[in-house]
């Protein structure tokens, strides 16, 4: 069971167009010892849960320049990050839309901000961040260290292992992983993810000599193991 030192570790992306709104959120999500980063633009979404996936995501659906529901859709695409729709439409047509799409949760305005922080750490408890050894990760920054040794990491490195950090134990495919990477959709191939493992594991196996972090799994792609 977790107690709350370890529900106040998670990095949550709240996507929230009414600015008094997201403070709110931010706010009461700050004091319960989470890491928050705000958007406000429908279309910046996938390209910052790509560059540096959360482990949680509040997103309205009434959004400028993309719908919430189109968002989420993408995000299963892709990513299992557990999402909480929020929205002003009651309709039960909506609500049952939102959870088909892969939405973990649903909350309508108005709101008690209470009842939101109740719902995050329900969620948090059936999905909860992982902790992986001694790697710390800054997504704001792209810093990254081990045993409180830095590493230098290039932007692609860092997406890399923030993807395998997120959910220790997991495989990901090596096209799971080319979707994760780059944000531009440009085309790759599976060396090049192999050749960005390689470097990341001659990195980590500078400052954790002898400790394999990275494992292959034949035929299927990588996972992270501490």
């Amino acid at each position: 069971m977790l107690n709350n030192d370890e529900l106040s570790s998670a990095d949550i992306l709240v996507v929230e167009d009414e600015p008094k709104l997201a403070a709110l959120l931010r706010d009461y999500l700050q004091a319960a010892g989470h890491r928050v980063t705000c958007l406000d633009d429908g279309l910046a979404v996938v390209p910052a849960v790509r560059a540096a996936e959360p482990q949680l995501i509040l997103l309205d659906i009434m959004l400028p320049g993309r719908d919430g529901l189109d968002i989420c859709r993408e995000l299963r695409s892709f990513s299992e990050v557990p999402i909480m729709l929020i929205t002003a439409r009651v309709e039960e047509v909506d609500r049952l839309l939102g959870l088909d799409l892969g939405a973990d949760d649903y909350i309508c305005k108005p709101f008690s901000p209470r009842e939101v922080m109740a719902r995050v750490r329900a969620i948090l408890r059936r999905c909860p961040p992982q902790a992986s050894g001694g790697l710390q990760l800054d997504a704001a920054t792209y810093r990254a260290s081990y045993s409180g040794v830095e590493l230098d990491l290039t932007p692609v490195e860092f997406r890399l292992l923030h993807c395998l950090a997120a959910t220790p134990g997991r495989v990901y495919s090596r096209d799971q992983l080319m979707n994760r990477l780059y944000d531009d959709h440009r085309v790759v191939t599976d060396r090049t993810v192999d050749s960005h493992v390689k470097n990341l594991r001659r990195k980590l196996e500078q400052v954790a000599p002898g400790q394999e972090l990275i494992h292959s799994i034949y035929g299927v792609g990588y996972k992270l193991e501490p």
